[in-house]
């Protein structure tokens, strides 16, 4: 018998061009609780770096593969909650895009992320910076094909966004008429998202909770944190929000309405990620 929870296992890394996604994932596979609720699948993964460049999106073919792969299992299995665990941020479209057509279009989802994810193919050869956009019907054309269930703008809550420090790409927020909170705001009251919540009366709603999200200085497996790299010299927004923070939102919203999914992304532990590059020099490794 099915059960209630779907649980991918989805160490891609095409979307973001960061191989260290794949050991990423693993690792936060062994973080993540499971429960008997959850039945846990592996998304098939190609490790090939061939450096597919024949569309705008790089690697296209590979990750329009492993998001009907992806389709499949969630189709078969038929879950009232998907668990996804990435990989890159573009892990969420298979998921989110199930979820929004099993509740109907009914479906708030909280993006909790430094950087708003809603570029275009014309701004970025990167998936995993426009998956919004994608869900949107709005980005990777060739990838809005095989998805089913058209999100609307109002469906998204971007959750920490560092206003401040968006980029040119980043403009499609205003564009579209993204919602978004600052970490400032969350960090005095999170009635914006109550607001938000019960002004579209979701029937359900679902997490994509990028790391990068969190404070480097709150935790450390995250891009910006990467040894020897000076937070002031990273080229994007970092993020400002603490983990019991997010967590403490999250665990008030359920009580609002259901949480049936989440998205953890963009995992990067550099320890880890550092040991095993070494481990690959000696012969005995290889």
């Amino acid at each position: 018998m099915n059960k209630e929870i779907v649980k991918l296992i989805y160490p891609q890394w095409q979307g973001g061009q960061n191989f260290n996604y794949v050991l990423g994932a693993k690792v936060m596979e062994a973080i993540v609780p499971n429960s008997e609720k959850m039945d846990e699948i592996n998304v098939p993964v190609s490790l090939e770096k061939n450096g597919d460049k024949t569309s705008q999106i790089d690697d296209e073919a590979a990750l329009i593969k492993q998001i009907q792969a992806a389709q499949v299992i969630l189709e078969d299995r038929n879950p009232a909650k998907v668990i996804t665990i990435g990989g890159d941020c573009s892990t969420s479209l298979a998921s989110l895009d199930y979820l929004n057509g099993k509740y109907h279009g009914n479906l708030g989802v909280l993006w909790f992320d430094a950087h708003p994810d809603i570029s275009s193919p014309e701004q970025s050869s990167h998936l995993h910076e426009m998956v919004i956009s994608t869900l949107m019907n709005i980005g990777a054309k060739n990838v809005q094909n095989v998805l089913k269930h058209q999100f609307s703008n109002k469906q998204f809550l971007l959750s920490g966004l560092i206003e401040k420090d968006l980029r040119p790409m980043d403009s499609n927020v205003f564009k579209y008429d993204i919602n978004f909170v600052t970490p400032q705001v969350l960090k005095e009251d999170i009635a914006p998202i109550i607001e938000w919540i019960n002004q579209n009366n979701f029937e359900a709603v679902a997490v994509h909770l990028d790391l990068d999200v969190f404070s480097p200085q709150d935790f450390r497996s995250i891009y910006p944190a990467e040894p020897g790299l000076k937070i002031e010299d990273f080229p994007a927004a970092v993020g400002e929000m603490k983990i019991h923070q997010v967590f403490d939102i999250l665990a008030k919203i359920e009580h609002e309405k259901p949480l049936v999914g989440m998205t953890v992304a963009e995992h990067l532990p550099w320890d880890a990620i550092n040991l095993r590059n070494n481990f690959k020099k000696l012969e005995l490794f290889n």
